[in-house]
């Protein structure tokens, strides 16, 4: 059994989806369909940068975003479907549009204004994520206790054994980061983010997000997507918009949402879109499951592989 799995922000690079756009008509198609809803050059961004534009949030999201529509549609276009789907933070969004769930134009200015309203919810230097390494999931969090002292900090993606992310507050990340290596973390790195993501610092994004979220025009998902709130399968359209809502400040557990769909029986992955980190967690967490990436026309005959 197959699921495609969509990644998130931090996949982006310079060039993604060039190939695929040149190489086939039904990616440079969907590219000019972002072009046309967004009404500006996205797929230009994508293509040719400038890196520092790609990096800014509002534009990050879109753009992974129409990346991975595009590997998607190319895909579907060879009668490729997965019996599960699932994506990593702003890759839910990904996987819904290829579930059916939202139009994908939609989804291109959701996402925009996502990335902004997470921008803006904390002061730029205000808030930080670190990746803490080699120590479980329960010991993050307790670092995290230990070192609030009426700041936020918590765990933010629990993306697979001995790799959690923490956000919050600079200070009490600084603090938690600490606390972590005491308890035994091989290592922990700040991450070059412009806002501390999925903790509570973005309620702010959240509360400005979900009246426009529940506001779509939405169609039950065509194959379930594993949500990254709880990792259940959404199969009904108000429980997967319901699920987006809280993902803006809830922990991404990514680990949970792989171990979900090796429970329901799926053995191999498609990463859809750009980048491979999610196949190097995949194999960390499922270590006996057959995993593939496309990212560029190179990765096609792999993910064809699997379904043979």
């Amino acid at each position: 059994m197959i699921a495609f799995i969509f990644p998130g922000q931090g996949s982006q690079v310079v060039g993604m989806g060039r190939a695929l756009a040149e190489a086939f008509p039904v990616c440079r198609e969907t590219f000019e369909e972002a072009d046309r809803a967004l009404g500006e050059p996205l797929s230009r961004l994508c293509f040719e940068g400038p890196e520092d534009r790609l990096r800014l949030t509002e534009n990050t999201q879109p753009a992974i975003l129409a990346v991975s529509v595009a590997a998607y549609h190319l895909l579907a276009s060879r009668g490729l479907e997965p019996a599960f789907m699932a994506g990593h933070s702003l890759g839910e969004y990904s996987a819904h549009v290829a579930a059916g769930t939202i139009a994908f134009e939609d989804a291109l200015s959701i996402v925009r204004r996502r990335g902004r309203y997470m921008q803006e919810a904390v002061p730029l230097g205000q808030g930080a994520m670190a990746a803490v390494l080699g120590l479980d999931a329960a010991g993050v969090a307790a670092a995290c206790e230990e070192a609030a002292e009426g700041d936020i900090v918590s765990p933010a993606n629990l993306n697979a054994p001995g790799q959690v992310v923490i956000a919050g507050s600079r200070e009490a990340v600084a603090r938690a980061s600490d606390r972590a290596r005491a308890r035994g973390a091989k290592r922990v790195v700040p991450l070059p983010v412009s806002a501390p993501f999925h903790c509570a610092l973005m309620k702010p994004a959240e509360d400005r997000l979900a009246p426009e979220l529940r506001a779509l025009a939405v169609r039950a998902p065509r194959v379930p997507v594993v949500a990254n709130v709880d990792a259940e399968p959404k199969r009904d359209e108000r429980a997967a918009i319901e699920a987006l809502v809280r993902q803006v400040s809830a922990p991404v557990r990514w680990e949970d949402v792989v171990r979900r769909l090796a429970s329901e029986g799926v053995n191999a992955y498609v990463e859809v879109g750009p980048g491979t980190v999610l196949s190097g967690l995949v194999r960390k967490i499922h270590r006996e499951a057959m995993v593939a990436s496309v990212e560029s026309p190179e990765g096609l005959a792999a993910a064809e592989a699997l379904f043979n």
